[in-house]
Parts: structure tokens; C-alpha cells; sequence
């Protein structure tokens, strides 16, 4: 079912900044508020606690927490733990991480596919209780198992970028998470191989998508988004910008290039109150946000 979210950035905006934004995101209308896991500025986890414990109904995006960072077993404690508190609310999502960091802290892994391969399935197996035993390159686990799992277990998304890795989300994850700054065509080619991952898997149903679209709002708009996009020749096919009904336009092309999730990513310098306020009223403006399905 489609979907529209946006962003709240660990990089301007400190912690103590989060639990009012989310407050504010939920009263705007905003169904859904993403958040990411930055080497060295806030937990993911803990941010996405707190951002639930202050809202009644907005669903909190994890996009993404590093894979290397922590044991699948800690993971899958994290995910499980805020699930139970808030069922329903959570989209955990997993990636490889900023590489250069992962070697700063002495986590970084020589294949990252061979991590992502092992560790999902691994972690959508304990998340739905299940008991685990599995010796992989990364991976070693004995007979583990979750003594509070969740009723039902979230679907958990990895971020993906280059061919082989949107194939891996495909046959693996439950969904996947996209970058900004791609155009539409792009979008569509990365949706394909992600489903042809999930085909190859003999999988039922489909992947989720969520896709994270550069977007600024108002008569400055389009600067700004090309300002932000320099190094891009053709950055008014890559964000969304204008009017409000012009952005909505902008997200339903995106939506049938296969996105599900459309999540507008605000340039660095906006009032994020006024740029949620948008956003909830693009919500308006397209067919009614449902749950994850």
C-alpha cells in the first residue's frame, strides 16, 4: 500500500531535538517519520524509542542501523523490545554501513554481502521466534532464541545500492530501503532487480519499497534542491520540488515507478515544523497512508 513519510537527520538535529519533532510530524498529519544511525551521533534504537514514546500513532523508520555494528542476537533484542512496546509502529532497517567508518571501529567486514546474507535471514528467524543455530563467515549462533520475541514480526528492510546488493535485499529482507539523489528510471530499474531477487527466492507476496526523494517546498524550492544536488546536471529529475500539489505529482511518479513508501528528504536548511507541515498535507493530497502491508 502506498505510503508517504519524511526524515528526521541525527546530522543537524542533536537527540533532544527528536521527541518534539515527532510530536510535531504526528499533529501535522505526517504518518510516518524516518531516522538513521550516523558514526557517532545517536543510537537508532534509542532514538526510535523515544520518538514512539512520545507519539500515539506515527510509525518511527529505522533507515538504516549499521550491520557490523552490533551482533544479530543484540539486534534482534533491539527490534524485539521496541516492537513489543509499541506493536505495529516500528520499520527496522539494516545496511552495511559507511564503510570508512566501519574500519574506524574496527567492524568493518570483507564482504558485506556474505554479512547481509547471513544476518538477515538470521535475524527475521529470531524475531519470529524461532531458535537459531547457524555457524556462517559472520554469523555464529547456538541455539538461540528470543524469550520475548514480538506477536508478529515486523518486516525487516536492508538498504541497497549496487545490482548484486538489490538482488540480496530481494532474496532475503522483507523490504528495501533506497538512497535519494536517483531519478525516477533509476528507481524503476533498482524496484525490478529487487523483485527479480525475490522471484529467484521462490518468495510470496512482495518486497516493500521504500525510497527516500530529495524535496523542498515553496517559490525557492527548486534552487534549493539544485543547490543541494550540484554535482548533478539534471537535479530537477532527481528531488521533488514546487508547491505542495506539485510535490504530490512528483510522489505519485515515483509510486508507480514502484515505490511504496515515498519518504520526502528535507535539504539542511528549512524549518523542519514547516516542512512537516507539508508533508502532511501531501499525505492529504495522495490516496489514504495505510499500514505496512
Amino acid at each position: 500500500m502506498s505510503r508517504i513519510g519524511t526524515i528526521f537527520s541525527p546530522y543537524p538535529h542533536p537527540p533532544e531535538e527528536l521527541r518534539e519533532a515527532a510530536r510535531v510530524a504526528e499533529g501535522e498529519g505526517v504518518p510516518e517519520l524516518w531516522l538513521w544511525e550516523d558514526c557517532f551521533r545517536s543510537s537508532a534504537w534509542a532514538a526510535a524509542a523515544g520518538a514512539l514514546a512520545a507519539t500515539d500513532h506515527l510509525r518511527v523508520g529505522v533507515g538504516i542501523s549499521p550491520f557490523p555494528l552490533r551482533n544479530v542476537a543484540a539486534s534482534a533484542m533491539e527490534v524485539a523490545t521496541i516492537e513489543r512496546m509499541f506493536p505495529g509502529r516500528l520499520l527496522p532497517g539494516f545496511g552495511h554501513g559507511v564503510q570508512d567508518w566501519m574500519r574506524q571501529v574496527g567492524a568493518k567486514a570483507a564482504s558485506p554481502l556474505t554479512l547481509m546474507r547471513e544476518q538477515v535471514p538470521a535475524l527475521r528467524a529470531l524475531l519470529a521466534g524461532e531458535a537459531v543455530t547457524t555457524e556462517g563467515r559472520y554469523v555464529r549462533l547456538r541455539d538461540v532464541s528470543l524469550d520475548w520475541p514480538p506477536a508478529t514480526a515486523p518486516r525487516v528492510y536492508a538498504a541497497a545500492e549496487g545490482p548484486r546488493t538489490l538482488q540480496l535485499a530481494g532474496e532475503v529482507a522483507d523490504g528495501v530501503i533506497l538512497d535519494s539523489r536517483h531519478t525516477v528510471n533509476e528507481i524503476r530499474v533498482a524496484v525490478d532487480t529487487v523483485r527479480a531477487g525475490w522471484a529467484e527466492a521462490a518468495r510470496e507476496g512482495r518486497p516493500d519499497v521504500v525510497a527516500y526523494v530529495l524535496t523542498a517546498f515553496g517559490p525557492s524550492a527548486s534552487d534549493r534542491v539544485a543547490a543541494a544536488l550540484s554535482d548533478y546536471p539534471d537535479a530537477a529529475d532527481r528531488a521533488l520540488a514546487g508547491s505542495v500539489g506539485e510535490v504530490a505529482e512528483g510522489v505519485a511518479r515515483f509510486q508507480a515507478a514502484g515505490v511504496d513508501d515515498v519518504v520526502l528528504l528535507p535539504t539542511d536548511d528549512v524549518d523542519l515544523s514547516v516542512f512537516f507541515a507539508a508533508v502532511g498535507q501531501v499525505a492529504v493530497a495522495l490516496p489514504a497512508a495505510g499500514g505496512v502491508s
